[in-house]
């Protein structure tokens, strides 16, 4: 683990604080930082059309503009929140220009650089053991920009203030859309001049304290820091994959309180995490229940699409993977709303605040791409939870123990033909595929016929564990009766009812 993080302060500081000044350089260190990466954001602004982005200070009015044109795209999903995003984007503007006038009329360098910040939080956090039992920092592997970042602060907190400020210079070069970066080099630049011996304007410190910009970029990169430090445990999965199939060659898995999203490759060997990312959630956070609550909804999906990008508006970056909420679990709880993908950033933009989205997960471009060539349309599933729990593989195979018991139990009764037998399994609210069964028995007896004194064998299973008060299974298996060559696919949706396991719903998906 580095330095800044094991030790949490810095080594020979370019600059001291005087005492009492800490915190509030903690909070109003930007300040200084837009004004001096102005000429980095004007430079890059003079680029032909053809280079990858364009300047940081244009950002906001480059977001409000392709937040303006999201209701097309996003309308062939039926939901159209580009009302939202487009005034969202348009208010973003607005703060980003108070800001920097802000700035401007202070006339003040701030003499403290967000590296600083962010090593504050850590010598706070050093009081606590951080936990490093997981596995090598994936996210170095994850987003080159992210891994570059993460450098400069390193540097920074052992006291290599010009290499940093190099790496730094080199990373806006490279993504003069990524915010936060030129936020870090900006202030590093302003760490280089001598500190003066007033302070500034109470009216400034203020306007710098309350801007919401600002907060929003200590809060990202605050969260980013925190991935690094706050690894998973090695060897350990979240708890809701008790069983994956190798057919789903990769799993995602989100955790909102950590603005990460950790990808799993699978094997026959268990699954590997291979990656993590950088995500924004839902402006209002979390446990969507309504159309229009900005919330990002919890439980367990699966991917359905892929959005071709040349199909959508600028806003969703490099594309869009559509999830199958509601799922049959949300509907039955009376959720609402549709339109819930993971998409990227319109050019202009690397990455959004923490909380910035109309319930989409959101990821910069770079991270998407690396995404998009590997999920699997109907058989990667995507766990979405406010923080994720994670158990060893052992663990996992214990707590599917009892699911496994009913589900083979099941299977024996619709082969013995014993239909009073099996409808204990059901719950008398059943469905398959989204219709009412006729008195809640015909699909019963359409499975005895189904199944009746043959020999079934499962292939292919997924368990899916989902608790949120509630106990439920999304099972995904595929069966073959002996002497066939292929068979059905199902997708069932189960529910704990005291010691027992009910059959809710049901989607034959081939």
């Amino acid at each position: 683990m580095t330095v800044i993080v094991r030790h949490g302060r810095l080594q020979n500081p370019p600059f001291r604080l005087r005492s009492g000044n800490h915190t509030l350089a903690a909070l109003l260190l930007t300040a200084s930082a837009l004004m001096l990466a102005a000429p980095v954001a004007a430079q890059a602004s003079n680029k032909p059309a053809s280079s990858k982005t364009s300047s940081n200070s244009s950002n906001a009015k480059a977001t409000s503009k392709a937040g303006g044109s999201r209701a097309t795209a996003h309308g062939a999903s039926g939901r159209s929140p580009s009302a939202r995003e487009a005034r969202e984007a348009k208010g973003g503007k607005a703060v980003q220009a108070k800001g920097k006038k802000a700035v401007a009329s202070d006339g003040k360098k701030i003499a403290a650089t967000a590296a600083l910040a962010a090593a504050s939080e850590s010598r706070t956090a050093a009081a606590k053991p951080a936990r490093r039992t997981g596995a090598p920092a994936s996210i170095q592997e994850a987003s080159s920009a992210e891994a570059r970042l993460i450098a400069v602060y390193e540097m920074f907190g052992r006291g290599q203030a010009r290499p940093a400020l190099a790496k730094a210079r080199d990373l806006v070069r490279d993504y003069p859309n990524f915010q936060l970066a030129q936020l870090v080099y900006g202030d590093l630049l302003a760490a280089q001049v001598p500190p003066s011996n007033s302070l500034p304007d109470t009216a400034g410190i203020a306007k710098m304290r309350g801007n919401p910009a600002m907060a929003e970029l200590h809060e990202e990169s605050r969260r980013r820091l925190q991935a690094l430090r706050e690894r998973p445990p090695a060897g350990t999965v979240p708890s809701q994959f008790l069983a994956l199939s190798t057919r789903s060659r990769y799993a995602i898995a989100i955790d909102a309180s950590r603005s990460r999203l950790y990808l799993f490759e699978n094997s026959d060997k268990g699954l590997k995490l291979t990656a993590d990312y950088y995500i924004s959630v839902g402006k209002s956070g979390t446990d969507k229940s309504t159309e229009g609550d900005a919330r990002t909804p919890l439980g367990v999906y699966y991917i359905t699409s892929s959005l071709d990008p040349k199909s959508l508006k600028d806003f969703y970056g490099a594309g869009a993977l559509p999830i199958n909420y509601p799922n049959a679990y949300d509907v039955r709880r009376g959720k609402t709303g549709s339109g819930i993908w993971l998409h990227g950033t319109p050019p202009q933009q690397f990455a959004r605040a923490p909380l910035a989205s109309d319930g989409c997960v959101v990821m910069a471009n770079p991270d998407l791409k690396q995404l998009l060539r590997k999920v699997q349309i109907g058989a990667t599933p995507v766990v979405t939870a406010r923080s994720l729990q994670w158990i060893s593989p052992p663990q996992a195979e214990k707590e599917a123990q009892s699911f496994t018991s009913a589900i083979a139990a099941w299977k024996d009764a619709r082969a013995s033909g014993n239909e009073a037998q099996l409808k204990k399994f059901y719950l008398p609210d059943f469905q398959r595929n989204n219709k009412k069964t006729t008195e809640g028995i015909s699909a019963l007896r359409d499975e005895v016929e189904y199944a009746q004194g043959k020999r079934v064998q499962f292939k292919d299973v997924s368990y899916l564990h989902w608790r949120d008060g509630d106990d439920t299974m999304v099972a995904t298996f595929g069966e073959v009766f002996e002497g066939e060559k292929s068979g059905r696919t199902r997708r069932q949706y189960w529910l704990r009812q005291g010691s027992e396991w009910k059959l809710f719903h049901e989607e034959i998906l081939g």
